[in-house]
């Protein structure tokens, strides 16, 4: 494998899984906090491209890649002051049933405003086009914008490190997920709290959607399209861990990059593993399969392994 092409798979393997983690920070956060699952989550995502698309036409990129955030981020807060607590005293099968008709409401009114086809959500014209100092010094050619996500989301890690571990809110947070009670014994609203932490994962979901909405593209199937791999990232990293979300968003991130553009035979990679096989113990069929075809499948397959020999995930606190 030449080097250049390593590196530009490297890249976009790790732009890809910053993307995810943005993502699933939020769903984590929400998880980790509350025990609400919420299938929501990457319509909030959706909302956050819709939005950002929407404010950019009046007032550019930059404008929305602050102002969408806080709009979703709003209506998050909304949805679980006016819903999502009102249905939380009767368990987490209703929590999951209000959630579920959620992703219905939100996809029929988004194709209600902007209809069913994809719209021109460009990316902005100062990050449109490679990254100078890296084609200079080694000739590769790697968009800017990418370059931009990425730093998006290391942004938004150490920002959430640093809220969570040196903040007074931060310990808040931290007290009411394991102790509700005494924090409200000391005069802290856990309500509030939960609410905030609400509107907070919807936000960070929405930023996901400003900054991936046209890096891929913006319609109504968006959320639909990644919510089945978010799930596999929280599994995986283990549920209400963020650390363990980080590590499989990247892990599943380098798996699809490497994986699509990789032309061997699933016989070639089996044998490179220390795996007998020939034609006749696999069959024809799957002898002739690529791990490009295959890689569609690997992160569920890999929930699968995990879930049998770690259910906990790789890095998983929660016992429930």
């Amino acid at each position: 494998m030449p080097f250049d092409f390593f590196l530009i798979q490297l890249l976009n393997g790790i732009s890809y899984g910053l993307l995810l983690f943005m993502l699933a920070a939020g769903l984590t956060l929400i998880f980790s906090m509350m025990g609400v699952l919420n299938f929501a989550h990457t319509s909030f995502y959706m909302l956050g491209a819709y939005a950002a698309y929407q404010i950019s036409q009046w007032a550019g990129f930059w404008v929305a890649l602050f102002a969408a955030p806080l709009l979703v981020g709003l209506l998050g807060v909304l949805v679980e002051r006016y819903g999502l607590r009102r249905v939380h005293k009767w368990g987490h099968v209703p929590e999951l049933l209000f959630t579920f008709g959620l992703t219905f409401i939100i996809v029929e009114l988004v194709q209600a405003i902007w209809g069913r086809a994809a719209v021109p959500y460009q990316v902005p014209a100062a990050l449109d086009g490679p990254v100078g100092w890296l084609q200079q010094q080694f000739g590769l050619t790697f968009p800017a914008y990418r370059a931009f996500a990425m730093s998006v989301a290391v942004f938004m890690l150490g920002s959430l490190w640093l809220l969570l571990t040196r903040t007074r809110i931060g310990l808040v947070i931290q007290a009411a997920l394991s102790h509700p009670q005494q924090v409200e014994a000391l005069g802290h609203n856990v309500p509030r709290v939960f609410m905030l932490v609400f509107g907070g994962g919807c936000a960070l979901a929405a930023l996901a959607g400003v900054v991936g909405g046209n890096l891929f593209i913006t319609e109504p199937g968006m959320a639909a399209s990644v919510g089945a791999i978010v799930f596999v990232i929280i599994v995986i990293g283990g549920m209400g861990s963020l650390s363990g979300a980080f590590t499989a968003s990247l892990l599943l991130g380098l798996v699809d990059a490497f994986g699509k553009t990789s032309d061997w035979s699933l016989a070639v990679a089996l044998r490179a593993l220390g795996m007998a096989v020939t034609p006749e113990s696999a069959g024809y069929a799957l002898w002739k399969l690529t791990v490009a075809q295959v890689t569609p499948v690997l992160p569920f397959l890999l929930l699968v392994l995990v879930l049998i020999f770690r259910p906990r995930g790789l890095m998983g606190t929660r016992e429930d």
